[in-house]
């Protein structure tokens, strides 16, 4: 993708925020270890998403995807082992989260993935489930897929180190209710993203399972429980929708983005308020067509920098960095060490993608530092990071002369994102 020239010129847009990949993970997950019919509205249709939902099809969950609306035949719990290895791909959320239901599966279960894949660490997730009841063990290098998973869910007390994903614990999470007693999840260390923990409880509760957070380090699941089946529409995603916040950030110009949950517990919201620290004003109203949150970025002021711990709101790490690289003072970020295990290392793609384009950049394994300078042409290779891709497009909107390759693996997440930045880039109009 070659975006030139930049936008020399404030950009004024209205844009539509895609459903929530987190969500959408989750509720094709609970609906399928539900007691009946589920029905997910507005999902997202991305290759994740579609990883998932195939890899519960292989476990023997009924899935009927329209477009519109997914119907889930749920098992009750009941998974079938897979004759094949499931592959997931590079979906790092369908690896972890579906660690601990393949234990559900009568027989022997083994997922694989990408080659990116066979590099992300899942070690403190099996090590846990192994002392609980499993037997799973690696194909290749210890400590990272590809699994073969056989053994219970005995339930009990279950100790495990938060520091590097809030996928492990969203993983025992969703397979305790199934347990053979009742399940308290003990955190050895803190854990980072805790936001999607969060949105696991909260997706839990609404499919019949209470969870109680007793302490910051512990959460407590009844076994011997059943979700129940239930209708379920999806949020918009705070993660897709950042980008475009960016945008007004960057242009100097307005963007309103609907379709979101003013009271979304989804952690990226919070790069809101980052913005406005930096200089951007933000202001809410209600959708005219179906009453949802829309949310208007603008700004009319120079951007300042910032010194701020992102260890809680991850996935927006790269959208900030490229509105840091902007602005008229340095930028400090820290809490983002697990950045070095996502799709790519993330860390290092942002310092070699604004190094690329001109910026002084500096880093260690919890931090990032950009300082402010000028900017100019160059050539973003994402690694087949989808946000990566995504984020330098925002930044090149204004620079120009940026070409992005492998502009195709933002389908991961949000397919349609080309088609959005091209009605928003050329015209700066509505869209």
């Amino acid at each position: 993708m070659d975006i030139t020239p930049g936008r020399t010129g404030p950009i004024y847009a209205t844009v539509r925020a895609p459903p929530s990949k987190s969500y959408t993970h989750r509720a094709l997950i609970l609906a399928g270890l539900s007691n009946g019919i589920s029905k997910i509205v507005g999902q997202l249709d991305a290759d994740d998403t579609r990883i998932t939902a195939r890899a519960l099809s292989a476990l023997g969950v009924r899935i009927l995807w329209e477009d519109n609306l997914i119907t889930v035949n749920g098992t009750g719990g009941k998974l079938i082992a897979s004759d094949l290895p499931i592959d997931i791909g590079d979906s790092g959320t369908s690896m972890r989260l579906l660690t601990a239901v393949c234990l559900l599966a009568q027989g022997e279960v083994t997922l694989t993935g990408s080659a990116r894949m066979q590099e992300r660490p899942i070690g403190p997730l099996v090590e846990a489930l192994n002392v609980a009841g499993a037997s799973i063990r690696y194909i290749k290098t210890p400590g990272c897929p590809p699994l073969v998973i056989t053994g219970i869910l005995k339930g009990s007390d279950i100790s495990i180190d938060g520091s590097i994903s809030s996928q492990f614990i969203s993983s025992l999470l969703i397979a305790s209710p199934y347990a053979e007693s009742d399940t308290r999840i003990i955190l050895s260390k803190p854990a980072v993203s805790k936001p999607y923990i969060d949105i696991t409880t909260d997706m839990m509760a609404k499919f019949g399972i209470p969870v109680s957070h007793p302490g910051p380090l512990v959460w407590s699941i009844p076994s011997h429980k059943k979700y129940l089946p239930t209708t379920y529409t999806i949020e918009g995603d705070y993660s897709s929708a950042s980008y475009w916040f960016a945008l007004a950030a960057i242009s100097g110009g307005e963007v309103t983005v609907e379709g979101l949950n003013p009271k979304s517990v989804q952690g990226d919201r919070r790069l809101l308020d980052i913005l406005s620290d930096m200089g951007c004003t933000i202001s809410w109203s209600r959708c005219a067509a179906d009453g949802c949150g829309a949310v208007t970025v603008s700004r009319t002021k120079a951007l300042t920098g910032i010194d701020v711990d992102m260890s809680d709101c991850p996935d927006v790490v790269q959208t900030l960095a490229m509105v840091a690289a902007l602005a008229d003072t340095k930028t400090r970020i820290t809490g983002i060490h697990h950045l070095r295990v996502k799709e790519s290392d993330r860390i290092a793609a942002i310092c070699d993608g604004l190094t690329t384009l001109g910026l002084s950049v500096s880093a260690t394994d919890d931090e990032i530092i950009i300082n402010p300078g000028t900017l100019h042409a160059g050539v973003i290779h994402p690694n087949r990071d989808h946000r990566t891709a995504m984020s330098f497009a925002i930044l090149g909107s204004v620079v120009g002369g940026i070409t992005i390759l492998d502009a195709g693996c933002v389908t991961k997440s949000y397919p349609e994102f080309w088609e959005v930045f091209r009605k928003v880039w050329k015209t700066g109009e509505l869209c």
